[in-house]
């Protein structure tokens, strides 16, 4: 592997951020400092501590950013929900969402696991 972009667990998360950002134009533009901001933020933070730890030097600091990343996915399963029970997101959309972050989470999960039993 040679950089974080060949890391299955970095492509899937910056697929959610498209569709992230993609799906949350359509919120309520008074929702644009407060939700939509939110939601964008906290998946734009999935990649990007997967990438920032990726060359950290040590699997500590590694497992370290990768957790970061899976709170910040966590919240982002949060945010849409409540995105979705406000009725600001259709069920398709919803589940699309909630399912690509489903999927990114079994992952990462693993990819955490797997880096911590080298600690």
């Amino acid at each position: 592997m040679k950089t974080f972009r060949d890391l299955i667990i970095w492509q899937k998360a910056m697929i959610l951020v498209t569709n992230c950002y993609s799906i949350s134009r359509g919120l309520p533009k008074e929702e644009q400092f407060g939700l939509i901001s939110q939601i964008r933020r906290c998946s734009v933070s999935i990649p990007s501590n997967i990438a920032e730890g990726f060359d950290r030097g040590t699997n500590k600091d590694y497992h370290r950013f990768l957790t970061m990343s899976l709170g910040s996915l966590f919240e982002f399963q949060t945010q849409v929900e409540i995105a979705y029970n406000l009725e600001y997101i259709s069920n398709e959309k919803f589940n699309q969402l909630y399912e690509d972050s489903r999927e990114l989470e079994r992952i990462l999960t693993s990819f955490i696991n797997k880096v911590k039993e080298t600690l």
